[in-house]
């Protein structure tokens, strides 16, 4: 167990047993099937192949983050990475919340962990996702996050949607949403 797992695994006032809420974690291997499983079922994600949420969760688990439901099971995640070329920057891959957990505040409370956690351990300043302009849940929740933080949030085309393969087009523009500098969450 990384110490990364072992801070977020010890019981806190976060964990299913003493609140009811989802237990926040680090994810394992074993969770890449059900973060494809709620990665399809948000109707919403790109989704990516089974074997990337495999990977994702063998390679990238220190800098991704699950929130586990009373049977140990992952019922939302957060996946990111730093970005080799910007170390300073957590790039966030894909937030997604299992239809019967949704709107209680936890892909905030996850984004708010998983940036915290990362800051601490590579001295991350920076956040980056991206965001497609009918997103307005995504656009909520990361605006809601720089806001929280008392960061400033800038957007810009990244990819423009004829860059992506397909007979139509293929995609949305994905929007880059930048919010710096990084700091705990304001008190409320």
């Amino acid at each position: 167990m990384t110490a990364a797992q072992a801070d977020l695994a010890q019981p806190t006032a976060n964990s299913t047993e003493m609140t009811g809420e989802p237990m926040l974690d680090v994810p394992e291997v074993a969770d890449g099937a059900h973060l494809w499983r709620i990665a399809r079922d948000s109707g919403t994600l790109d989704l990516n192949s089974s074997y990337s949420y495999l990977l994702w969760c063998r390679d990238f688990a220190a800098t991704s983050v699950v929130a586990r439901g009373a049977d140990g099971l992952p019922v939302a995640f957060v996946t990111g990475y730093v970005r080799p070329d910007a170390p300073d920057t957590l790039l966030v891959w894909q937030v997604a919340v299992d239809a019967a957990h949704r709107g209680r505040g936890l892909a905030g409370r996850l984004l708010d962990t998983l940036s915290d956690r990362v800051a601490a351990t590579h001295g991350i300043r920076r956040l980056e996702t991206t965001v497609t302009p009918d997103n307005t849940a995504s656009d909520r929740l990361f605006t809601s996050f720089a806001e929280r933080r008392g960061a400033l949030l800038s957007r810009e085309v990244l990819f423009a949607g004829e860059q992506f393969p397909g007979p139509d087009g293929g995609h949305e523009p994905e929007v880059l949403y930048a919010i710096e500098p990084l700091t705990a969450p304001a008190a409320s």
